[in-house]
């Protein structure tokens, strides 16, 4: 037995290096034009199957034009990457932003992949903000803060304002937003880069600030710094290892309950490690207790029922009058916590969400059967598919030739009885996308906040979201999704394809980020005081 256990661990491992090498060695070579075009064709079948509101912003005949158009410019052989760089900015003519395609990247073997794991690049440990054609160091992660503020002129020669202006041709807002585009391609430069130029163990970056132009290399370093120690000295037994201090049970008891209580409160709040910050951010502003601040940066990660719960049955006790909620880049995330968040902030009997639209009866099976799915969830998912067969079919209806699946949100809801009463501001930027935009367009239309900042890249009239086909071109490799849902509240504006608006518009210059001001929040604080002011 253990021989053979022996033998077919050697085989798991060959074969895993001999996969690593073959799809290294497809998406760095030349594919045939042909090979290239039925990828295109490939592409814009699983579009037109799947996408429910795939002519919503571009007519049929100038989709089929420009899918046409890019499979007669493929002239010559070529890469998996250089082959992105031609079908991305195509594909953002399907106007929606949960659409998306991105290059096969490098894999490496079990022992390469364990010193990769124990090294990071120093270049991402940068956050940037693209603001009037600069790009910016917003922040750093980390202890040097030297770079914050600073521009960045060139990366590995190449003009920073060029590669941001490319990137941008690349991904989509929905609709005919533009607010989307300068904040995406900052948060998100780090990976337009990769996904560009591939792996890198180096990079120079040229900056430039008020002073000066400098240069850094930015290269892989190990994580952690180990303590050297002079081998001289341990031979002659001058340097002796501390014996580690025996704990009473009591301690461990005591180290054990508080490991598990910071365990519990980083799942609350949705802890992300790289930046050592919270998803879901709570506190007052002032010594009265009345003016509340609740940054979400996300609803994906983490434990929100008992955050919100306890969130409000605190502000409920504070007696609290304005309630700031700061969705300034919040790509999006869960219907369920957008929905629960809503039901604190209103008072009146809601619709969250309308039925809806899918191309499928059996839209979350269609997702989950891709070809990109591991062997064995489809092979787990083959098992249960008879309960996700009558799954789908009871919450799927077909209403004048259309097909609706219908979320347990789109049924009548009451309010929260711990909702809140007192004045409601929403900060809101072009980065506020997706579920962000989805809650912010039921408080709109209810007349529920003032909104503050600058138009969200997530439209007003709903995305296409929900579930989505995960699907792999067959020669390129090329990774696309698809949304399969479209996902819209019960309110209209015209003309359709836009975000929701501020009331009051506030953009920050380049000045309010290198002096690390917040001229939004800071309006906000402004207005409240002018109200408190009246009424004393």
């Amino acid at each position: 037995m253990k021989k053979f256990l022996l033998i077919f661990g050697f085989i798991l491992l060959v074969s895993s290096c001999a996969s690593v090498k073959k799809h290294n060695e497809q998406i760095a070579k030349l594919h045939a034009v042909e090979d290239l075009r039925e990828d295109v064709d490939k592409l814009y079948h699983q579009l037109q199957k799947h996408h429910p509101k795939l002519y919503q912003y571009t007519p049929k005949s100038a989709m089929d034009f420009k899918f046409d158009s890019l499979k007669q410019s493929i002239k010559v052989p070529m890469n998996s990457r250089d082959f992105y760089r031609k079908l991305a900015p195509v594909l953002t003519n399907v106007r929606q932003g949960h659409v998306s395609v991105r290059p096969p990247g490098k894999q490496f073997k079990r022992k390469e992949r364990k010193v990769l794991k124990e090294k990071k690049f120093e270049f991402y440990d940068l956050d940037f903000e693209y603001v009037d054609g600069k790009l910016l160091v917003e922040r750093t992660v980390g202890k040097d803060s030297s770079f914050v503020g600073a521009e960045v002129i060139e990366i590995a020669g190449e003009p920073a304002s060029k590669l941001v202006e490319t990137y941008k041709t690349r991904f989509a807002s929905d609709g005919f937003n533009t607010t989307l585009h300068d904040r995406f391609v900052s948060k998100a430069f780090r990976a337009f880069y990769v996904r560009d130029k591939g792996f890198l163990d180096s990079l120079e970056v040229t900056f430039k600030t008020k002073d000066s132009v400098f240069f850094k290399m930015f290269k892989r370093i190990p994580k952690k710094e180990k303590k050297k120690i002079d081998s001289t000295a341990i031979k002659n037994d001058s340097i002796k290892k501390p014996k580690p201090k025996k704990l009473t049970r009591q301690q461990k008891d005591s180290l054990k309950t508080a490991a598990k209580k910071r365990k519990k409160y980083n799942k609350k709040h949705g802890y992300i490690s790289r930046t050592k910050e919270y998803t879901r951010n709570f506190s007052f502003i002032g010594k009265d207790s009345t003016v509340v601040y609740m940054k979400i940066r996300g609803f994906s990660n983490g434990n929100y029922k008992k955050f919100y719960e306890e969130s409000f049955k605190k502000i409920d006790s504070a007696n609290a009058k304005h309630f700031i909620l700061d969705l300034r880049d919040n790509g999006g995330g869960r219907i369920s916590e957008i929905e629960r968040l809503y039901s604190y902030l209103t008072d009146k009997e809601f619709q969250f969400i309308t039925e809806s639209e899918v191309n499928s009866r059996l839209p979350i099976l269609k997702s989950i059967m891709s070809n990109t799915t591991p062997t064995g969830v489809k092979i787990l998912s083959g098992v249960l598919s008879p309960i996700l067969i009558v799954q789908n079919l009871l919450r799927v209806k077909k209403r004048d030739g259309t097909l609706y699946y219908k979320f347990k949100y789109a049924k009548p809801e009451a309010p929260n009885p711990l909702n809140f009463k007192g004045k409601v501001y929403v900060l809101i930027n072009g980065n506020s996308f997706s579920a962000s935009s989805i809650i912010s367009t039921n408080l709109h239309a209810t007349k529920r906040a003032t909104f503050v900042g600058e138009e969200t890249g997530g439209a007003y009239n709903g995305t296409v979201a929900g579930f989505y086909k995960l699907y792999e071109l067959p020669n390129s490799k090329l990774a696309t999704r698809i949304g399969l849902m479209q996902i819209e509240a019960p309110y209209k504006q015209e003309p359709n394809g836009y975000g929701i608006k501020p009331d009051v518009e506030i953009l920050p210059t380049i000045q309010d980020i290198q002096e690390q001001r917040d001229p939004e929040l800071d309006w906000i604080l402004n207005d409240i005081q002018k109200s408190k002011n009246r009424s004393n």
